[in-house]
């Protein structure tokens, strides 16, 4: 693992790939602000790291104006169709395939954020991503490998031979690091979602397109569908930490669960020297477990329930919550089991204050593994994220949205932007984020070195919670932590296991920025 420093400057962009990152800061070079880079940098991404989004998949977004912080929700709705009678003879929603994808959010996303916030053309934000669409790039390495991987698991998939190969294993294999990628039929696509102002993808040729080929495998998405689909602007959740505010958004995301879970930490003291120590290691891992519990039997899409925001509004709720932690053993509140998937996530902010937080996905890597033929899209699953129990409130039905992992994370300090973060990979999202923050504010850490730090998660496996450390993980913690009843027996395990963390926090008079070393990923600044 690296032991850089942070990226200090006055602009900045941080992602997990570099050319995307170029393209976020040609854009705030060019006129542009954080929103604007923030955007370049995602529509970029769609190209240069199609295994973890695409523009097949949904969008959450926070972004400090200057003045106040502004929630995004574009992500997508089940089909109208769909029902849980629909799939009665499953024992789970599908993972693969047209039956696993809802409306995609993330055009939509990137068309409400650029009318609302941004300083550049709408058209201009898409100038490197088909760029790097129609005349290729470099595959960079650990996209190179992941994409490896996921092939194996989507050859099985319908239509895999005839639509998804041609587009993606031109060659009969995933690209290697280094050789160039193309995706002809992607540029044109993006070319007529920048023209269009995003509607195409909605409304038009792309619309008919991708609902052509629906019907053809027999599921259930239809351009009635991608019409009545809507950007939902979010009130953004806060619990105070310490002398800040952790801003978060209400479901259909589990943002919530970072919340709660500091909001139990909250509740007692440490102190700089102890941040690593196994006992509050022992209380993050344990208010965690609380938090998966309560968040996983209680969000799903629609209102939020006096029960669900509990932990985080009634001091007495959280009080009583916190005190179902035992100091001296590890336990298992039972309730949730967040699923996996790929992500990317992009931070950036600018000279006049401005910062972005912005989450994008498929879900699992390449999605649903489908393809519309002629667009060089490949759709999401989320619809494997929704629940097939009888009346849980993420049960599947037509026109809601699923409950989805993906969160980005802000925090506020006397009342301005400090900082901005997000780290890719299901359920350790809200794990990543109470440790980096935990770090940075307890402990007083440099971004970079809370992003470098080795990881612990919370894993659901065999019927039974266990504890994973990442390789490298402090001896010594890790004894500890076992002593204490974690079960902690999984050997080999890498940091490409653990997410990938990026992270903005304000530095004196300017920015500084830290990527992750477990990815390919950048900080760029001026």
């Amino acid at each position: 693992m690296s032991e850089r420093t942070p990226t200090i400057a006055r602009n900045l962009v941080a992602t997990s790939q570099h050319l995307a990152a170029q393209a976020g800061l040609d854009a705030m070079r060019n006129g542009g602000n954080a929103i604007d880079a923030a955007l370049a940098t995602a529509i970029a991404l769609t190209v240069v790291e199609p295994v973890s989004n695409g523009v097949g998949g949904d969008l959450y977004a926070i972004v400090w104006d200057g003045q106040q912080a502004h929630g995004v929700n574009a992500s997508g709705a089940a089909p109208a169709a769909w029902s849980p009678s629909r799939f009665a003879e499953r024992a789970a929603m599908p993972l693969l395939g047209w039956e696993s994808v809802t409306v995609p959010g993330a055009v939509s996303g990137w068309a409400a954020l650029s009318s609302q916030f941004g300083a550049l053309p709408f058209a201009r934000l898409f100038s490197a991503a088909i760029d790097y669409a129609q005349h290729g790039f470099p595959v960079s390495q650990t996209i190179a490998a992941k994409w490896a991987r996921e092939l194996v698991r989507l050859k099985d998939v319908p239509g895999f031979d005839s639509s998804f190969a041609p587009v993606f294993a031109p060659l009969g294999r995933a690209p290697m690091a280094g050789e160039t990628f193309r995706n002809m039929a992607l540029a044109r696509s993006l070319r007529l979602i920048a023209e269009s102002g995003g509607q195409d993808f909605y409304s038009g040729e792309l619309a008919k397109a991708l609902t052509t080929a629906a019907r053809d495998n027999g599921a259930a998405l239809s351009q009635e569908d991608l019409r009545h689909h809507r950007v939902e602007p979010m009130q953004v959740l806060r619990t105070s930490y310490r002398d800040c505010e952790v801003l978060g958004l209400p479901p259909n995301t589990q943002g919530l669960v970072t919340l709660i879970a500091l909001a139990l930490l909250n509740e007692c003291v440490v102190s700089a020297d102890t941040v690593e120590s196994v006992n509050w290691t022992h209380l993050q891992v344990e208010a965690l477990k609380l938090a998966f519990s309560h968040g996983y039997t209680t969000l799903g899409d629609g209102p939020l329930s006096a029960v669900a925001l509990a932990p985080i509004c009634d001091a007495a709720v959280r009080q009583a919550m916190f005190a179902r932690i035992d100091r001296g053993r590890a336990q298992d509140f039972g309730g949730g089991k967040p699923p996996w998937g790929g992500t990317v996530y992009v931070t950036t902010a600018d000279a006049e204050g401005r910062l972005v937080s912005l989450i994008q996905s498929t879900f699992f890597g390449f999605g649903s593994g489908v393809v519309a033929p002629g667009t060089g899209i490949h759709l999401n699953d989320r619809g494997a994220c929704f629940s097939l129990d009888e009346g849980h409130v993420n049960q599947v039905a037509g026109g809601k949205r699923p409950l989805q992992t993906i969160i980005p994370g802000m925090v506020l300090r006397n009342n301005q932007a400090w900082a901005s973060l997000g780290v890719t990979g299901g359920p350790i999202q809200p794990q990543g984020q109470v440790q980096l923050l935990t770090r940075m504010i307890d402990g007083g850490w440099d971004v970079q070195r809370a992003v470098d730090a080795r990881r612990w998660k919370i894993e659901h496996a065999h019927g039974s919670v266990q504890l994973d450390f990442e390789s490298g993980f402090q001896a010594e913690l890790a004894a500890g932590l076992r002593a204490l009843g974690h079960r902690a027996d999984v050997p080999g395990l890498t940091g490409l296991d653990f997410g990938g963390a990026f992270a903005i926090s304000r530095y004196r008079d300017a920015w500084a920025g830290a990527s992750d070393p477990r990815r390919d990923g950048v900080v760029a600044g001026f």
